[in-house]
């Protein structure tokens, strides 16, 4: 059964949310809303990737996680959190020990690598071209993005066997192939199957409002009609979570 991974941007310029759930007590009930509804996990941010965000530090996206995650750590329901700091994880697991890691650059820092692999926690393994170096906002401005969904698998995999080979268990490892982060429109729509190209392995597929919905496909990146439909479209490819901003109607 597919897993719902519901979207809490607790960030004042996320492209779709921004500003929506920037107090503790907001992000609360809308975490309980997404729930409520059918959400297995709920994917904490707090800073913004959108093309031209603003890069926070450490401690600027400790400021806005701390108090959210001190009011979801008595809830139910399973965090993941959104970052690319590994000593955001550090801090975090003191206040949610079995957190789930979502780190959209394809964990390019070596110490992130490290404490995925020694924390035994579950980590998406999100894409990001590996010529950016881990720079999100370079990503986005590509001159060539990344057309070829072997590459994306090329490159998931490779970094897979990095983690395995420092320790990890091939059970915490669920493969991500970044929809929207360097790739072109044609290839993003492409990946809504992406689980169809590894087998085996555990895929999340983030699809939801992004761009190449209107760009590629010429519909509503908003309307929870096509959202599901691309929702029905990647469960039935053999992936395992969604991520969403809503709930489908699956």
């Amino acid at each position: 059964m597919v897993q719902l991974v519901g979207i809490l941007n607790i960030t004042p310029d996320s492209f779709s949310d921004g500003g929506l759930f920037t107090t503790p007590e907001v992000a609360l009930i809308h975490a309980k809303e997404l729930a409520m509804k059918g959400a297995h996990i709920i994917d904490v941010g707090a800073q913004s990737t959108r093309p031209n965000a603003e890069l926070l530090t450490i401690e600027q996206e400790w400021e806005r996680l701390e108090p959210v995650l001190n009011l979801l750590a008595s809830q139910s329901f399973e965090i993941s959190i959104d970052t690319f700091y590994p000593e955001i994880i550090e801090r975090a697991v003191q206040l949610i020990p079995n957190l789930i890691i979502n780190d959209v650059t394809a964990s390019h820092n070596p110490a992130m690598r490290r404490l995925m692999a020694s924390s035994g926690l579950r980590v998406f393994l999100s894409h990001l071209p590996f010529s950016v170096n881990g720079d999100i906002q370079a990503a986005h401005k590509l001159a060539q993005p990344v057309d070829d969904i072997k590459q994306v698998k090329h490159e998931l995999l490779e970094r897979r066997d990095d983690l395995l080979q420092l320790g990890a268990s091939s059970e915490q490892i669920i493969l991500d192939p970044g929809i929207g982060f360097g790739k072109t429109m044609r290839l993003n729509a492409e990946l809504i199957e992406f689980a169809k190209q590894v087998p085996g392995i555990p895929v999340l597929i983030g699809y939801s409002r992004k761009r190449f919905i209107e760009q590629y496909l010429h519909k509503d990146r908003f309307s929870q009609a096509i959202n599901t439909e691309l929702a029905k479209k990647a469960q039935a490819s053999g992936a395992a979570y969604l991520r969403v901003h809503e709930i489908p109607w699956l």
